[in-house]
């Protein structure tokens, strides 16, 4: 097999046929230099129990229970010594050319660190993800604008398909494996920004996902993380300045939740269709403020270690978060 450039780390929790799918996905690339590792987060061993004959190329780490999203995938990366690092949701489905469309973007533009894959929702053949956008409130959502789908900028990618520089994340770290599930992405993305890593959208690199396969799409277990990890994400990385806006912001995308629940649209409806109490979400909010007051020492030495590594100002900061901003109320809708 030639030298491996990229290694691509899948981590799952069900196993079973959708990873299975990820897979004969993979194996049908264009390219051939390159590993999987999938990091089995079962608890159980799910991936070794299924007994399915695997390449070479895929290597499997059982770990003894759920590390999280970003903790799997830094194991892949400390694993591996190639030159770039894919992510890959196991309920995502690349298309043959996947790999070589972000590769040869990749190497097209040395000083870029971060590459968003055109991620398609799975039966529809519409855009989930063009890249991310952000809120004043640190709320991060899809770029889902078939509009956008040319531009090449973006503000960072989706940690459900993305290509990242080794090099890059040499120097800014890896995943923050505090967050252990959602908006891990957000927050490497921004720190890489900090540092002058710029993300690239590359059109044509697809995969097809199944939105929220593992944790469901409305559930208090992705209200809660999602909640305190946007609270991590804006202590670590918004300027000062943007900081006191936040919570103005937060109480804004609140009402708008509110109405959106009263009208039966957005996700909030769809929590309380699946059954969730609405009652719950004011605690779940308290809940996720608590855990980031507890963890705001932490939370603070690393503002102070991204600043260290800085080479933009915060005015450009700002200007950059502008470009790829949504507003609250959409984020609510959505």
């Amino acid at each position: 097999m030639p030298p491996t450039k990229v290694t691509v780390a899948v981590p799952t929790l069900a196993a079973g046929e959708v990873l299975e799918a990820c897979l004969r996905a993979l194996e049908s690339q264009t390219v051939d230099e390159f590993d999987v590792v999938v990091i089995d987060n079962s608890g159980t061993g799910r991936v070794r129990a299924s007994g399915s004959q695997r390449p070479s190329r895929v290597r499997v780490i059982e770990n003894q229970r759920n590390v999280g999203f970003g903790a799997a995938v830094n194991q892949a990366f400390r694993a591996s010594a190639a030159p770039y690092l894919a992510t890959l949701n196991d309920d995502a489905v690349a298309d043959s050319s996947w790999l070589e469309m972000l590769l040869s973007d990749a190497e097209a533009h040395p000083h870029t660190g971060m590459f968003a894959s055109e991620v398609r929702l799975a039966g529809t053949g519409k855009l989930d993800s063009a890249g991310m956008l952000i809120a004043a409130d640190g709320s991060s959502k899809q770029r889902r604008s078939p509009a956008a789908a040319p531009v090449a900028e973006a503000l960072l990618p989706s940690g459900s398909a993305a290509l990242y520089r080794r090099s890059m994340l040499e120097q800014i770290g890896v995943f923050d494996e505090s967050f252990f599930l959602y908006c891990e992405d957000t927050d490497l993305g921004l720190r890489a920004q900090w540092a002058g890593w710029g993300c690239r959208y590359v059109p044509g690199a697809i995969v097809e996902h199944r939105y929220s396969h593992s944790a469901g799409r409305a559930s208090p277990l992705k209200a809660y993380f999602v909640e305190r990890n946007r609270l991590f994400t804006i202590i670590k990385n918004f300027p000062a300045g943007m900081l006191w806006i936040a919570p103005f912001a937060s109480a804004a995308r609140y009402f708008w939740h509110l109405a959106a629940l009263v009208s039966g649209t957005g996700t909030t409806a769809e929590y309380r269709s699946d059954g969730h109490s609405a009652a719950l979400l004011p605690w779940l909010v308290i809940r996720a403020n608590l855990a980031a007051l507890s963890r705001l020492p932490a939370l603070l030495a690393a503002r102070r270690r991204i600043r260290a590594v800085r080479r933009i100002s915060p005015a450009q900061f700002r200007i950059l978060l502008k470009n790829h901003s949504i507003t609250v109320r959409q984020v609510a809708a959505l």
